[in-house]
């Protein structure tokens, strides 16, 4: 029988998670498709059902989902636990599990690219279901200061709650910063822009968006200009995909010459 996998979110169009996975799926032998799943947040309950019955072996979630799919869980990994946030659903000893793998994905993102971040200080902008991974990542990397800012100040008090640590600024204020990362949707459309000036930064810094689709957003392109480092989060979501297909299959699926040629296109 095929196993059913699904990146379930909204919105989910822009994803590359089908095609990776299921390169994966034919270079493992593995009898398994994967799809994509717009849904609405009064599905999710159905969803989880679904995992829960075996009509789907696997889920993502992405955005807006990562924190709302949780109730319907039977049980959270460590992980998971500690961002409250959820990428990767699948089922084990009857119980539908919730797990975080994009804690490790936005960690080798930047091992992969050799960025050094021990007594480094992060900026990041957002307060969405990613922000707790990145942060605790970050963490792991020894960064020595977070700076956070969002439109909704109350959503990045809420974080402060959970990580004191935490420096908040007001809309728009800047902060001397090593490495600032867009952790909000603006740039999905490639016409979005995030008004915050940084235009008179001194020094090279690093611009992270972990948006990837479109793969240079107005947030990437201004940090070619000034002359700064960028990265999108390409490189995070394949790192988070291997570890959510181990997850499914007990096999990390190789990140070789052949798989990177068939995606450096998209």
């Amino acid at each position: 029988m095929t196993k059913k996998y699904f990146i379930i979110g909204n919105p989910v169009k822009h994803s590359l998670s089908p095609k990776i996975h299921n390169f994966w799926f034919k270079q493992n032998n593995i009898d398994a498709t994967y799809e994509k799943k717009e849904i609405s947040e009064s599905k999710l309950p159905e969803v989880v059902k679904d995992i829960r019955d075996d009509k789907i072996y696997g889920i993502n979630v992405t955005v807006p989902f990562k924190q709302k799919i949780i109730p319907f869980l039977d049980k959270l990994s460590d992980l998971a636990k500690k961002t409250e946030s959820v990428n990767t659903v699948y089922k084990i000893d009857n119980q539908v599990v919730g797990d975080n793998t994009d804690v490790y994905g936005f960690k080798m993102s930047l091992i992969n690219q050799n960025i050094e971040l021990k007594d480094k200080i992060a900026f990041i902008i957002g307060a969405g279901g990613v922000v707790p991974s990145i942060i605790t990542a970050l963490k792991d990397l020894s960064i020595k200061k977070i700076f956070l800012t969002n439109r909704t100040f109350s959503k990045i008090e809420k974080l402060k709650i959970e990580h004191p640590e935490l420096q908040l600024l007001k809309w728009g204020e800047i902060t001397n910063f090593d490495i600032v990362i867009n952790a909000t949707s603006v740039g999905l459309n490639f016409e979005d822009k995030i008004d915050i000036n940084f235009k008179n930064l001194k020094d090279h810094k690093i611009f992270y968006d972990t948006i990837y689709n479109p793969p240079m957003t107005n947030f990437l392109s201004e940090a070619k200009s000034g002359g700064h480092n960028f990265l999108n989060g390409k490189l995070m979501l394949i790192y988070q995909a291997q570890k959510a297909f181990q997850n499914w299959n007990n096999l990390l699926p190789n990140l070789d010459k052949q798989f990177f040629d068939f995606i450096k296109d998209d």
